[in-house]
């Protein structure tokens, strides 16, 4: 059975008083087990006067139940509600991506997102790994991935406008990386809470900071290039040679002994084609597979990276530009595009988790940019996140059943810390858990109503958020 979920403080006692269940540690008054009643997907819990107890009839689900169980007592101020309640998700996979390539997060600072994804019931952390801003994972046998493009020297100071000249730098060196042991412990704290950590190595673009650690990867290796310090999309991205392949079979391997998981995320998105283009050894590796568009090359990889996942027993996850080349069959999209890519992914027959920019980047602003932190643009308010249609008009009911869930995203450009990165998430998060379960639709005015009563239990937590708006 797996061990209780880690709770603020409450007092020790457990007793029934005045019409009430009075506790400090209510996990002594819980009894658990798994049901064969019960579908794989559902839970039942049960607070009385006698005690309380949580059926389920899977593992999964016995996860969802402890974390709803965690809720309320959470929110309890030292007594709990008799309740009896029955549910099961609407959606398997209810995500939160969290980018750590960009600014470093400390284990411990996502330690505390898991706890808030925990208490909102969500299912899986999607952890991008690796990017042109630095690489974070350890990989045996290629130190200088950590060493050198886990660092970078300066950091742009606000957006890319104007012309290159007028650009500004912090000056301040950035960057750290996670050792294999502590992705493993990171693992287990997730484990522990129902959480299943998903890693994205982002291939073939999107590469620079490994390019930067190892020439030899890039299209160019006379070619210099340091870890990227601006955002936007890199040029450089990953050569055609033999040792490329190698170090990717390398790479995915070891991740994939990192992370239990059945799936590996191998990016696939902005990946330019313009060095490709100018490389001899591209060309040449063209003639080589039969290919007869530069474009190709990343379909190539995509093959490549699924058959290596396939041997460890995976599956791989990609954005949804890889539905522009040739894809294995099994291949889950992540679409972000918008709403009519889920459209096209479900309709070739793929597995799709809709993580659509236009309501679901929370690094988005959530509100008038003049009141806001800098952020990196658009705008997504608490309402949008509640209302906003997250599904094309018109899909069929196969199409429907190919959706796995959904999935919030916070990419860390402009989130320079922790306490920014759960200003932008929370309470958007809240909204988005809700619609993740597949709760009954309500009125947004009777969400508000409920969400004010919910904040103090991101107050427990230690979470911050944003204020809720008069």
């Amino acid at each position: 059975m797996p061990d209780p979920i880690a709770l603020v403080p409450l007092p020790r006692s457990v007793v029934w008083s005045e019409g009430m269940w009075e506790t400090t540690d209510p996990w002594e008054g819980l009894s658990v087990g798994l049901s064969e009643d019960l579908p794989a997907t559902e839970y039942a819990l049960s607070i009385s006067p006698q005690g309380a107890a949580l059926s389920a009839g899977s593992e999964a689900a016995l996860a969802d139940g402890r974390n709803t169980f965690a809720q309320i007592v959470t929110g309890a101020d030292g007594s709990i509600p008799c309740v009896t309640i029955a549910d099961s998700p609407k959606h398997a996979w209810r995500g939160m991506h969290l980018d750590v390539s960009r600014h470093f997060l400390p284990v411990e600072e996502i330690e505390t997102l898991l706890d808030g994804m925990a208490l909102h019931r969500l299912n899986v952390l999607h952890l991008h790994l690796t990017d042109d801003q630095g690489w974070r994972v350890e990989i045996k046998g290629y130190p200088r991935l950590t060493e050198v493009g886990a660092w970078r020297e300066q950091t742009l100071v606000g957006h890319m406008s104007g012309d290159e000249e007028s650009w500004t730098f912090d000056g301040v060196r950035h960057g750290g990386s996670y050792s294999q042991e502590e992705l493993k412990g990171l693992v287990e704290y997730a484990r522990r809470r129902g959480i299943m950590i998903v890693p994205e190595i982002d291939l073939p673009g999107h590469m620079q900071a490994a390019v930067a650690a190892y020439p030899e990867l890039g299209n160019f290796p006379e070619q210099q290039v340091g870890v990227r310090e601006v955002w936007g999309i890199s040029d450089h991205v990953l050569g055609v040679s033999d040792q490329v392949f190698d170090f990717l079979r390398d790479v995915l391997t070891q991740v994939a002994g990192i992370f239990p998981a059945p799936y590996v995320h191998i990016g696939g998105d902005e990946c330019p084609t313009g060095e490709w283009e100018r490389s001899s050894q591209a060309r040449a590796r063209m003639n080589e597979w039969g290919l007869t568009r530069v474009s190709e090359i990343q379909g190539r990889f995509t093959t490549f990276a699924s058959e290596v996942l396939a041997e460890q027993g995976k599956r791989a996850i990609a954005w949804d530009e890889v539905l522009e080349t040739h894809l294995p069959d099994d291949t889950v999209i992540m679409n972000w595009r918008g709403p009519a890519g889920v459209a096209e992914a479900t309709a070739r027959g793929f597995q799709t988790i809709v993580a659509t920019s236009d309501l679901l980047y929370f690094d988005h602003y959530q509100a008038d940019p003049a009141d806001e932190p800098l952020a990196i643009g658009g705008k997504s308010t608490l309402e949008d996140v509640y209302t906003g249609r997250l599904l094309p008009k018109k899909m069929s009911a196969d199409q429907e059943r190919l959706v796995m869930g959904l999935q919030a995203q916070l990419w860390t450009e402009y989130l320079p810390d922790a306490g920014a990165i759960q200003y932008m998430a929370f309470p958007r998060l809240c909204a988005f858990a809700e619609r993740a379960w597949g709760s009954p639709e309500q009125s947004w005015d009777e969400f508000q109503e409920r969400l004010r009563a919910h904040l103090p239990r991101l107050d427990a937590f230690g979470i911050r958020y944003r204020p809720l708006d008069d």
